[in-house]
């Protein structure tokens, strides 16, 4: 068996709770003969810095680096928000973000048959509904400088972001968003707000030349993110792809999230740039729902978002792909007989908890794998 070294990081919140249903997931592979991972563990986020005085430690950013995939539960929570802005939880996430090169991020919006009544849109408008959201994920004005909150006197002060774009950033995770349509359904929306930013403008010009110079077989329009997030909710099923800046896919991906029937079913993947010659990048997958620090370890969070993420490792960082079906199979298939956690109870009239649900995608994986 082909082994994988995956770095798992659960994080805060709900994160353990999802990571270990992650772990059952892993062990069945190898115990189908299929492949083996080689697992290790981390602290990110609140957990880290209660540890180590910071959200990620040197050790863990190394061993981060030298996995072939990480996966990430959540981070955060209210018992942190005292603590100093750059030792934040989420300051974690954004080190690895940064410090890995994961430029593009991956979120698919899908909304399984069996969970269209859950949406809180009419079934019609999302029932098959399957969109990628292309976010850029190491730019824009989460990164620009200056970032600063300045004192201006006379108990006034004035807060400053930078959005800053450059040509190479936007061509590059346009790139990725048509090589995915390449593979799907051949169209791109490329989303920004050219009528009122700079930054915008450069985007447009750069995604429409990219677009003429490589990628004339596919289809290309443009949508300012305003527009584009109320369509998302008039008639999202009209999107394929879509492809924006790290703010605006920041928010487009919650909103389409939800489209789907809760934020607990989505994964996604953030990728870094491929390696030229053995094609391996750096990685980090993680659902898109936050800690819920609420329900932690009470054993009801849903941890589809978790496994689907795990799918979509085994997609992109292995060369997987028929086993990221079968993953994703499974799923449906749970879904499909019935089997519920609270945050998509519906109309069933009882639910399971996080590891029945863990456990029913694993045995389910063994039905299948058998034909």
């Amino acid at each position: 068996m082909t082994t994988h070294k995956l770095f798992l990081l659960p994080g805060d919140g709900i994160g353990p709770d999802v990571m270990t249903q992650v772990e059952k997931i892993a062990a069945w592979f190898g115990e189908a003969g299929l492949a083996h991972f080689e697992i290790e563990k981390g602290l990110v986020g609140g957990c880290a810095f209660e540890a180590h005085g910071k959200a990620i430690s040197e050790g863990d950013m190394r061993l981060a680096q030298a996995a072939d995939a990480v996966l990430l539960g959540a981070v955060g929570g209210a018992r942190w928000d005292g603590v100093p802005y750059d030792v934040r939880p989420e300051a974690g996430l954004l080190r690895l973000r940064k410090d890995m090169g994961l430029f593009a991020n991956l979120r698919p919006a899908i909304c399984y048959p069996a969970l269209a009544e859950a949406s809180s849109l009419k079934r019609e408008v999302v029932e098959g509904l399957d969109i990628m959201i292309v976010r850029e994920l190491t730019g824009g004005v989460y990164f620009g400088e200056p970032k600063q909150i300045i004192d201006l006197g006379n108990g006034q002060k004035r807060g400053i972001d930078t959005q800053v774009y450059d040509t190479f950033e936007i061509e590059r995770i346009g790139r990725v968003a048509f090589d995915l349509a390449r593979k799907r359904g051949g169209r791109v929306t490329s989303s920004e707000k050219r009528n009122v930013m700079k930054s915008g403008v450069l985007w447009h010009e750069v995604m429409t030349a990219l677009h003429a110079r490589e990628f004339s077989d596919l289809k290309l329009d443009h949508q300012l993110a305003d527009a584009l997030g109320m369509q998302l909710v008039r008639w999202p099923k009209q999107f394929d792809v879509i492809v924006t800046d790290n703010l605006f896919g920041d928010m487009l991906s919650d909103v389409a999230s939800m489209l789907t029937g809760s934020l607990g079913m989505l994964p996604s993947a953030s990728l870094g740039e491929a390696d030229p010659v053995s094609g391996q990048r750096h990685a980090l997958y993680e659902p898109v729902h936050g800690s819920a620090p609420d329900i932690a370890g009470q054993g009801i969070a849903n941890p589809i978002a978790m496994i689907a993420s795990f799918a979509m490792a085994l997609r992109y960082s292995f060369g997987m792909a028929t086993e990221a079906d079968l993953v994703e199979r499974a799923i449906a298939s749970v879904l499909q007989d019935g089997l519920r956690t609270a945050d998509i109870q519906g109309s069933a009239t009882t639910t399971i908890s996080t590891a029945a649900m863990g456990q029913a995608v694993k045995e389910k994986l063994t039905q299948l794998a058998a034909g």
